[in-house]
């Protein structure tokens, strides 16, 4: 037999980058060539600027509760604080509220006033119909006539409180302290958030019904706040 004659072979080099298998990473996302597949720089940037978006808004919504808790101090209880006087049913000129709050290092914009009473969860402030004047809707401790007329509550109101006072309200009912009345809740769950303000909420029924029948008044403020002067023990009942 003749020599058997020899053939080079030619080889292909594949690199890592030229393979095609596929292979998944921990999210589940197919792996592109050279490994998983990163975020792209727009991404990988989502992450402070969302936290930067959020923190702008706490921010926002920190003023806006610092803002009505300011109002609240000046509107129901001490107008002295800034040099404002209220008017016997509690209204103050806007233009007069704002000027004074800045001269007194508070600067509220028009704007962000707006915001306050559109906004609020408790809706505690009102304007009057031409936008000209402003006023708490209840829980004043100053002398004013807000005006709300008499009104025939639901048979069944709630009050909102803490653990500290309860066996006072059961010896001696509800009484409106430094207020003008007695604040009651058209339900358990808008008085749980009251009585949640300073702790474990703890909830009284109150008959308003059968005071109602006993000649006690009642007002409802423009916020949805059920008023009266004061509630006897023997009108409540747990909650």
């Amino acid at each position: 037999m003749g020599e058997r004659q020899m053939f080079p072979v030619q080889t292909k080099q594949m690199r890592i980058t030229d393979t095609m298998i596929p292979c998944r990473t921990r999210a589940g996302v197919p792996a592109g060539p050279g490994g998983p597949q990163r975020k792209s720089d727009d991404n990988r940037a989502d992450g402070p600027y969302r936290r930067g978006m959020e923190d702008s808004r706490t921010d926002d919504t920190r003023r806006m509760v610092r803002t009505s808790k300011f109002l609240s101090r000046v509107l129901r209880h001490d107008p002295a604080l800034i040099g404002v006087d209220l008017d016997e049913a509690g209204w103050v000129d806007v233009a007069e509220l704002l000027a004074a709050a800045a001269a007194h290092g508070r600067r509220i914009t028009r704007a962000e006033l707006d915001r306050v009473v559109a906004e609020n969860d408790k809706r505690r402030f009102s304007f009057s119909a031409d936008g000209r004047r402003i006023r708490a809707n209840q829980g004043h401790t100053v002398s004013v006539d807000l005006g709300y007329e008499e009104a025939t509550p639901p048979a069944v109101l709630y009050h909102g409180t803490h653990p500290g006072v309860v066996a006072a309200i059961w010896r001696e009912g509800l009484r409106p302290m430094a207020r003008h009345a007695v604040h009651l809740s058209r339900d358990r769950e808008t008085a749980e958030r009251v009585g949640g303000r300073r702790g474990r909420p703890v909830v009284f029924t109150v008959d308003a019904a059968g005071m109602a029948a006993a000649g006690f008044v009642f007002q409802v403020s423009a916020n949805g706040v059920w008023l009266t002067e004061r509630v006897p023990p023997e009108y409540l009942a747990g909650g």
